[in-house]
């Protein structure tokens, strides 16, 4: 159950090119979401009454999908935050920007079934789903790119936003100093000068207000010329955000291999051969790195003079096995009528092409020779590029 568990959260979580399966449930939500949305501004149009009743079906269909995916996603929230508790996760993820939007996207549309008194306010609320919107960029690598030069640059923008609304406040107390007596019906207050500053400065105005004085027009000029100056400040930010993960993507694409390193913990124990000895005369098979140590609970970066003691927890990292051969390992579970049961390895008819790596007895790990005798319940780990008849394949 959690390996199933584990495979429907990585098809539901953003898929990537060797899983097609993912990929393929990215694209049915982005499909339903633009059909959703599709079918929310089709439904305001008289004219296409007719097709109303295809609108529910599609609407219908699509909502579901939400919910499934939805209570999927609580499911597997644990795997999504693995360092909390499970409720501690659902209620992270049910919490997040991206729960509540997934929460909102399907709820109004049962609301009627339990409260038909508010059908038209349900209705309503179904405009919330055009928040789903919000999710494609996740589920795509191109729109992504936007969220990540936004929040990369959201000190800058912030910076800038904060510069051009105090333009507008300065400009719009200004032309109220200076319009006031001119035209007291149109500037009547500092609200109607910040109006007034907005449209100008975010457009080229509405002609509704607009200085009348020849101080008033001198005024507007200067905040006009200095307005477009300023407001085009985020917009070369933003652009500049674009360039730089542009030039940052093409450095990651130019680079010709990149290696997984793999890691594993090493208990020290009292016994243990490390003990008291320093790290440089550690014999550390070649391929290896210690990568860190744990010591109390702090990581520390070893140098060569480090001294290794009892309770450390040494953490090693080598390359990843590239599995170019289409090389499997399985797990046999001896039964007891089993033909490999009572017989040593080295008399078991096996296929050249396969090599027993492990057998698990119990509690207890074996590293078998060709003496080892094979018994009822052993768990036997194969190392093959055959299929093995009633083996199970594993992921290592």
């Amino acid at each position: 159950m959690e390996k199933k568990k584990k495979r429907i959260f990585e098809i539901i979580q953003i898929g990537y090119t060797g899983d097609w399966q993912s990929r393929l449930f990215d694209v049915l939500i982005t499909v339903a979401i633009v059909l959703n949305i599709f079918i929310a501004v089709a439904d305001t149009f008289d004219e296409l009454s007719a097709y109303r009743i295809y609108f529910d079906m599609i609407e219908m269909v699509t909502v579901i999908g939400f919910t499934v995916e939805y209570f999927l996603r609580i499911w597997t929230a644990n795997l999504l935050f693995p360092y909390e508790s499970y409720l501690h996760a659902i209620r992270k993820y049910a919490l997040s920007f991206d729960g509540i939007i997934d929460f909102l996207s399907f709820v109004p549309y049962y609301l009627p079934f339990f409260f038909p008194s508010g059908i038209v306010a349900f209705r309503m609320f179904r405009v919330v789903r055009i928040l789903r919107l919000f999710r494609i960029n996740a589920y795509s690598d191109a729109l992504s790119v936007i969220s990540k030069v936004i929040n990369r640059k959201k000190d800058q923008i912030l910076s800038s936003v904060f510069i051009v609304l105090t333009l507008m406040l300065a400009s719009s107390l200004c032309m109220y100093s200076v319009e006031h007596q001119a035209q007291p019906e149109v500037f009547k207050n500092a609200f109607s000068g910040f109006w007034w500053s907005v449209s100008t400065l975010l457009t080229v105005g509405y002609g509704d207000i607009y200085p009348v004085t020849e101080l008033g027009k001198i005024l507007s000029i200067a905040i006009t010329i200095l307005g477009v100056g300023i407001v085009a400040i985020p917009t070369g930010i933003i652009s500049a955000g674009f360039v730089e993960e542009y030039n940052n993507t093409r450095r990651s694409s130019d680079i010709e291999k990149v290696i997984d390193l793999k890691f594993i913990r090493i208990n020290v124990t009292k016994n243990h051969e490390w003990v008291s000895k320093q790290i440089k005369d550690l014999n550390v098979p070649e391929g290896l790195i210690l990568a860190t140590i744990i010591r109390k609970g702090e990581a520390t970066v070893p140098r060569g003079d480090t001294v290794i003691y009892e309770g450390d927890q040494v953490v090693l990292g080598a390359q990843g096995y590239n599995d170019d051969y289409k090389i499997h390992i399985r797990e046999i579970e001896l039964k007891e009528r089993s033909s490999w049961v009572g017989y040593a390895l080295k008399d078991i008819d096996m296929s050249k092409h396969s090599l027993v790596l492990m057998v698990k007895r119990g509690s207890n790990i074996l590293i078998p020779n060709g003496n080892t005798i094979l018994k009822s319940g052993d768990l036997v780990f194969v190392y093959t590029k055959k299929n093995i008849q009633d083996s199970i394949e594993i992921d290592i």
